[in-house]
């Protein structure tokens, strides 16, 4: 258990301990108050020594953590609060506090129609109705990109727990592609969002022989621990680097990035400037008729659609197989568009 962790159930109990007051409180009835308590959330005995309460005494006392609690000693043996009605967790936030808390009310309220984290309307609802005493009602100011609609969504707090207990999860799977389902049992590593889709990156096979997949969560039909198999830790790729030549998040482990050049008309190109379309995006030329930039990325198909997203405005010059393959697709769509031409 984190340190921090322990350290709040420790200031949480001794403040409950402080508001009893019908019982008289030595420091070693602290110390096995706080045994318990750790106990009851750690499952293991804990030894706590005397030099740790009393610095969580002196903390709470303190202003370090804007508790400037008022804690007394009685008879020289028996700690309680000056005031019976003092609480850590009723101390007055500052101007400050509340202003950022109302921002963090204002991104989280965006993800009340998630599945996934159930309770939180609850949570907001509580922590709005505070911060309304605190300060005037206002409308939100900050709305972000959620599709509620989207199926999956219940999934993620699932995921979210198997991945951090690092847990086999069995999944029903069916892509868009696939005439049937499939089961797997997943060692999960990591959840990632791209345009309004959420995906979960896991391995699956046996043995040596594992398999990564990126599963989208509107394909999953249903998920449950697998409580007897083996997790496997991740030893195919780092998180951290996986994603860097990537748009979107289709990858196979043996893609190479390549360095793609294309040109962007006038029309687009001062927003293919502002928004690039990857961080390595690079200017590499401009003329009377627009630009010319480079992406070094992995060929997939959330590249293909970046740049099919630009219609005739942006044409792929290099390398030749995406070159290709996107005027394969615009002839498609084209003889589409001829097929049933009522004009």
């Amino acid at each position: 258990m984190p340190q921090n962790k322990n350290l709040m159930i420790r200031l949480t109990t001794i403040d409950r301990c402080l508001r009893n007051r019908y019982r008289r409180w030595t420091i070693n009835d602290l110390i096995a108050a706080c045994s318990d308590a750790l106990y009851e959330y750690e499952g293991v005995m804990t030894d706590i020594s005397l030099r740790t309460i009393r610095s969580d005494l002196a903390l709470m006392r303190s202003d370090k953590l804007g508790y400037n609690a008022p804690i007394i000693v009685q008879d020289k043996k028996y700690y309680t609060y000056e005031d019976p009605n003092y609480s850590i967790t009723q101390h007055q936030l500052s101007e400050q506090d509340v202003q950022m808390l109302s921002r963090a009310v204002d991104v989280v309220r965006q993800y009340q129609g998630f599945e996934s984290f159930g309770g939180a309307d609850d949570v907001v609802s509580r922590l709005e109705d505070h911060l309304n005493t605190t300060i005037l009602h206002r409308k939100p100011i900050i709305y972000l990109d959620t599709n509620k609609q989207l199926r999956g969504l219940k999934y993620i707090s699932e995921l979210y727990h198997y991945i951090s207990h690092k847990e086999v999860a069995r999944v029903t799977y069916q892509s868009f592609k696939a005439k049937s389902s499939h089961e797997y049992y997943i060692s999960p590593y990591l959840l990632k969002e791209f345009n309004n889709r959420w995906f979960v990156l896991c391995t699956a096979g046996k043995g040596n022989k594992r398999v990564l997949y990126t599963l989208a969560l509107d394909r999953i039909i249903s998920i449950e621990r697998a409580p007897n198999a083996q997790f496997h830790e991740n030893t195919l790729f780092d998180p951290d680097t996986y994603f860097e030549n990537l748009i979107g998040v289709t990858k196979n482990l043996n893609d190479k990035t390549v360095h793609v050049e294309l040109r962007v008309d006038n029309e687009q190109a001062p927003y293919v400037m502002t928004k690039p379309l990857h961080p390595s995006q690079r200017l590499v030329s401009q003329d009377i008729n627009g630009i010319v930039i480079s992406l070094d990325v992995v060929h997939n198909i959330e590249l293909e659609a970046r740049i099919l997203n630009y219609g005739q405005h942006i044409t792929v010059l290099s390398p030749p197989p995406l070159r290709r393959h996107i005027k394969r697709t615009l002839k498609l769509a084209l003889a589409n568009y001829q097929l049933h031409d009522d004009d």
